[in-house]
């Protein structure tokens, strides 16, 4: 199986206030992206799964990636070293 890179969009409550995000990350299927997204904003923020509204998750080519570190990882971009 060959892994994909994946951008996802949406929004999280929390104290009743609106957070917006776009995460980019590597994964292996649309599903695997959304539970790594839920599971990440749910330990990195304390914000239960019912507070998390993923928009969309779309497939993206390694070089539309943002996130210098993920290029980094994918070997689109080196390190100035």
């Amino acid at each position: 199986m060959d892994t994909k890179v994946w951008r996802a969009v949406g929004k999280y409550r929390k104290n009743k206030r609106t957070f917006t995000f776009t995460k980019e990350l590597i994964a292996l299927k649309e599903s695997h992206a959304r539970e790594r997204i839920l599971s990440n904003l749910g330990s990195r923020h304390r914000v239960k799964r019912r507070n998390i509204e993923i928009s969309e998750v779309i497939e993206i080519k390694p070089e539309e990636v943002v996130s210098l570190e993920l290029r980094t990882i994918l070997g689109v971009e080196s390190e100035i070293g």
